[in-house]
């Protein structure tokens, strides 16, 4: 995690507080005065982030539908609602197939480029967890009529220069009145039709690996608060400004399965790669990485919405040992927001993939393996 003051440098590059902001081709270049934003974007929300996430067993009915009707009948269509995951993909040619996502939520942080940051790279996320390449993004954003221009400039501004980051282009996009603001994209990317990753895949023998730590809805709910350390909170943030495109490019050709880990919580995303794959994945606890003040605001008693609907879901899919704390499970089903990718690697690959990931400076932990069986279980 970076220090202090190389996260005060980097927000002075982007444009927050205590240096000049970034210009975008989107919005219009004026200074952006502070002194017309709402106190507090946070408290606009009711529920913030991936937390605000629908319920899988929810959608699952809600969508049953629409996955009958594309069964067996768009042979182009390689990745649908048949088998749910983290975006669809659709066939262009025996070269090239469409990746194509959309995300967005309420504000889950009070500055209004790191909001447009976050959502903007969670929405990516997506695309890097099946292995693809963002290469098109749209705004998709939703704001109350009395909220100033400066503000509305400043979230966009961050979601643009994300997807400048990534490589990508921001080409339009579509907003409507709403009294509880919300922002994010609707990306494509592009990858070859043999070269997807998908949640399905893995076997047993496989290592799992997690390539950000766990705490960001326990977080930002605290902060929401004012109940969180501000470092605690600007670590958070670190984290979920970071994108997921470098690692996503290092295991893309070695991962068997692969997915990004956000509102259904690291044991709601493991779970749908288990069944997946039929096989069932293992978590040692004392091997997840942990935000700086995660378990902190857990003994505090700090919850999530998000955090109840993930534990009611897993019910019966998940089992967690009695040895592991109440404050641990809190952070087992907290919701994350642009968390970071989960996947499975064979034992031939792993030493190539931690010296590749030691090489490029980015952290990696080895947080599981796969078995023969089904579900989720986490030891101590």
């Amino acid at each position: 995690m970076l220090a202090l003051n190389e996260v005060a440098a980097r927000r002075a590059v982007r444009g927050l507080p205590g240096g000049p902001r970034t210009e975008s081709p989107m919005v219009a270049n004026d200074p952006v005065s502070r002194a017309d934003e709402p106190a507090r974007l946070t408290q606009l929300a009711s529920c913030a982030g991936c937390a605000a996430k629908a319920g899988a067993d929810v959608l699952a009915q809600v969508l049953s539908h629409l996955s009958n009707l594309q069964n067996g009948h768009h042979p182009n269509l390689l990745v649908g609602l048949s088998a749910p995951d983290d975006a669809t993909v659709y066939k262009l040619s025996d070269e090239q197939a469409v990746v194509l996502t959309v995300d967005f939520f309420a504000p889950l942080v009070d500055d209004p480029y790191e909001y447009g940051a976050i959502a903007a790279a969670n929405a990516i996320s997506d695309v890097y967890a099946m292995g693809a390449e963002a290469v098109l993004a749209l705004n998709i954003a939703g704001f109350p009529a009395s909220l100033p221009s400066q503000t509305v400039a400043g979230i966009l501004r961050g979601g643009a220069d994300k997807v400048s980051e990534a490589g990508a282009i921001v080409a339009g996009g579509h907003t409507i009145i709403d009294e509880e603001p919300k922002y994010g994209l609707c990306v494509m990317g592009l990858v070859h039709p043999d070269r997807i990753l998908t949640k399905a895949g893995a076997r047993p023998g496989d290592a799992v690996y997690l390539t950000k730590p766990l705490g960001t809805g326990l977080i930002t709910t605290a902060a929401k608060f004012d109940e969180a350390a501000p470092e605690h909170l600007q670590a958070a943030i670190e984290s979920m400004t970071t994108l997921n495109r470098h690692p996503s490019h290092i295991v893309r050709e070695t991962a068997h399965a692969m997915t990004d880990v956000t509102g259904y919580s690291i044991l709601g995303h493991a779970y749908e790669m288990a069944d997946a794959g039929q096989v069932s994945i293992r978590f040692t606890q004392s091997a997840l990485p942990l935000l700086p003040g995660a378990l902190d605001y857990a003994f505090k008693g700090i919850t999530t919405g998000g955090g109840a609907r993930n534990r009611n879901y897993l019910d019966g899919k998940v089992e967690v040992s009695p040895k592991v704390t109440e404050e641990m499970r809190h952070i087992l089903y907290d919701p994350q927001t642009s968390g970071g990718l989960l996947f499975a690697l064979s034992p031939e690959s792993i030493a190539d993939t931690e010296s590749a990931f030691e090489r490029a400076g980015l952290p990696l932990w080895r947080v599981g393996e796969v078995h023969k069986g089904w579900g989720v279980t986490v030891v101590p």
